[in-house]
C-alpha cells in the first residue's frame, strides 16, 4: 500500500484539529482511499513548545526541512496572515504538492494566484475551509457552477457577529455585554477587530467573488461595515416589528457584467432566508438561473468543522488523481 507523507503548516487550534482527525481516521482514511497517510513533519514558530503530546519529533521552523521530506505530497496550511503563509504555499505547490488551506486573509488575496501556478504545476488547492468554516460552500458551488450560472451571494459569513446581534436580540443584551461573553467563550478574539468590522467577512466574500465570477470586484469600491455601531435600541425597536438585525456580507454581477459587493449590517423579515440563522451558526444564499435560491447553513468555525473540511479536501484531491469521488 502507498504511503502519502504530509505535512502541516502552523499547529495552533486548527491544525492541532487536523492532526487529530487524520490520526483519528486513519483506518477509515485508508480503507476509502487505498493509501496511507502519514503527518512527516509540522511546521511551528517555536521547536521547543510540544502542543500534543507525541509530536516533539516532527516539529520544524524550516519550510525547507519540510519540502525535503521524501515523498511529501500535500501540504495543510493552517498559518493566519498572508505571509510567510503564501510564500510558503507557492514553494510547496513548486515542489509538486497538493495544498490546503484554512488561509482566508492570504487566499483572499492571492488564491486566483495560487490556483494557476497549482495548473501549471499539476496539483490541486483545496480551500473549502477558507469561508464559512464547516458549511460545505465551495465544493457546492463548484458543482452548481457547472450547469448554473450564480448570479448573486448573500452570506452570515462571520460567526461572532452573528452570535453577538443573536444575544442583543434574544437576551436583550448591550454590545459591548454580548461581545465580551463571546470572547469569555472563545468565539472572539481578545483583539476582535477583525470580526466586528467586517473585515473578516469581507475577506470570505472576495474568495466567493473570485470562485462564482472568477473576478473581484476593486476592494477599495467595497463598503464594509461592521456592527459596533448597532444599539441595543435598534435591536429592540427591529424586534419589535418581527425584523432582525444580520451582518450580510453580498456580491452580485449586474447585468451589464460588472461586479459590486458590500459588507454590513441588514434588517431582515421572515421571508428572507438569512431570518432564522443565529448565534455562531453561518449561511450562504446563492442565487442561480435554473435551481433558483439555495441556502446552506453550519457552523462557521472552531477546531472540527474546520479540520474536518480540510481533511474532507485532502480526500477528494487524491480521489481526482486517482479517478474516483471519496466521501468521509
Amino acid at each position: 500500500m502507498a504511503t502519502i507523507k504530509a505535512a502541516i503548516l502552523g499547529f495552533g487550534t486548527v491544525g492541532q484539529g487536523i492532526y487529530h482527525i487524520l490520526n483519528e481516521k486513519r483506518d477509515e482514511l485508508r480503507d476509502k482511499l487505498g493509501i496511507e497517510l502519514e503527518v512527516a513533519k509540522i511546521l511551528v514558530r517555536d521547536t521547543t513548545r510540544e502542543r500534543v503530546p507525541g509530536t516533539a519529533h516532527l516539529l520544524t521552523d524550516s519550510i525547507d526541512d519540510v519540502l525535503s521530506v521524501k515523498g511529501i505530497q500535500v501540504v495543510f496550511e493552517a498559518i493566519v496572515n498572508e505571509e510567510p503563509a503564501y510564500s510558503y504555499l507557492k514553494k510547496a505547490v513548486e515542489h509538486k504538492c497538493h495544498v490546503v488551506t484554512a488561509n482566508k486573509v492570504m487566499f483572499a488575496k492571492r488564491g486566483l494566484e495560487l490556483q494557476e501556478l497549482a495548473k501549471q504545476n499539476g496539483v490541486f488547492v483545496g480551500y473549502e475551509a477558507t469561508t464559512a468554516g464547516g458549511v460545505p460552500v465551495i465544493k457546492t458551488m463548484k458543482n452548481i457552477l457547472l450547469v448554473n450560472d450564480v448570479t448573486r451571494i448573500q452570506g452570515i459569513l462571520n460567526g461572532t457577529s452573528n452570535y453577538i446581534l443573536t444575544k442583543m436580540r434574544a437576551e436583550g443584551w448591550t454590545f459591548d455585554e454580548a461581545l465580551q461573553e463571546a470572547q469569555n467563550l472563545g468565539y472572539a478574539e481578545a483583539d476582535p477587530y477583525n470580526d466586528i468590522s467586517g473585515q473578516d467577512a469581507f475577506k470570505k466574500l472576495m474568495i466567493l467573488s473570485a470562485l462564482a465570477f472568477g473576478e473581484q470586484p476593486d476592494w477599495a469600491d467595497v463598503e464594509v461595515i461592521g456592527i459596533d455601531g448597532i444599539t441595543s435600541e435598534q435591536v429592540k425597536e427591529a424586534t419589535e416589528q418581527g425584523l432582525r438585525y444580520r451582518h450580510v456580507a453580498e456580491v452580485e454581477r449586474l447585468s451589464d457584467g460588472k461586479i459590486i459587493a458590500k459588507v454590513g449590517p441588514m434588517v431582515v423579515d421572515k421571508e428572507h432566508p438569512l431570518y432564522p440563522i443565529d448565534d455562531v451558526f453561518n449561511a450562504v444564499t446563492m442565487e442561480t438561473n435554473y435551481i433558483g435560491t439555495l441556502t446552506l447553513v453550519g457552523p462557521g468555525a472552531g477546531m472540527y468543522p474546520t479540520a474536518s473540511v480540510m481533511v474532507e479536501d485532502y480526500a477528494e484531491i487524491i480521489g481526482k488523481r486517482a479517478g474516483f469521488v471519496v466521501t468521509i
